[in-house]
């Protein structure tokens, strides 16, 4: 069984974080970049994916054709197999380093959502603490809705400052 590749497994992550199969979201990184820059910025990423990807593969059947069982290579074929194992190992790096950063942008993508709901949960939750703990005046009745508290910075008074 092949194990799965970078552009594979780049593929993979991609569909899971935007929940879409990766045609639908290539045409919508083309069409409309700038309504999601995240997912543009991803599919280019992965784009370069292919093209490391296949000389992965290369390199890797250039290897084993050099190094093939049974055979003895030639001194001559040395360096031909030093350069391929270099150029493998540059390859696979490359792969390893553009994964990295499709995470790295599913990462953002993720925090910026979450940045984007904060502010609004933050302000909500303080509106419920100032309404459930604000005192009522004792003229007031209990079913009426206690005033709202003052928002901004305190102002200090003309007192004396150290």
């Amino acid at each position: 069984m092949p194990h799965a590749t970078a552009l594979d497994q780049a593929t993979a992550v991609i569909e899971k974080a935007w929940g879409c199969p990766i045609e639908a979201l290539e045409s919508l990184a083309v069409r409309r970049p700038c309504d999601d820059p995240l997912l543009r910025s991803a599919m280019r990423i992965r784009s370069t994916l292919v093209i490391t990807d296949n000389a992965v593969a290369v390199h890797q059947d250039r290897l084993h054709a050099l190094t093939r069982p049974g055979c003895v290579p030639a001194f001559y074929d040395l360096e031909r197999i030093t350069n391929s194992a270099a150029d493998l190992h540059v390859a696979r790096t490359e792969s390893h380093t553009s994964l990295q950063a499709i995470s790295h942008v599913i990462e953002a993508r993720d925090a910026s959502a979450t940045a984007e709901r904060a502010p609004a949960v933050r302000l909500a939750q303080a509106a419920v603490a100032r309404s459930a703990h604000m005192p009522r005046d004792p003229g007031q009745a209990p079913d009426q809705p206690a005033p709202s508290a003052a928002v901004g910075p305190s102002v200090a008074g003309p007192g004396p400052r150290r």
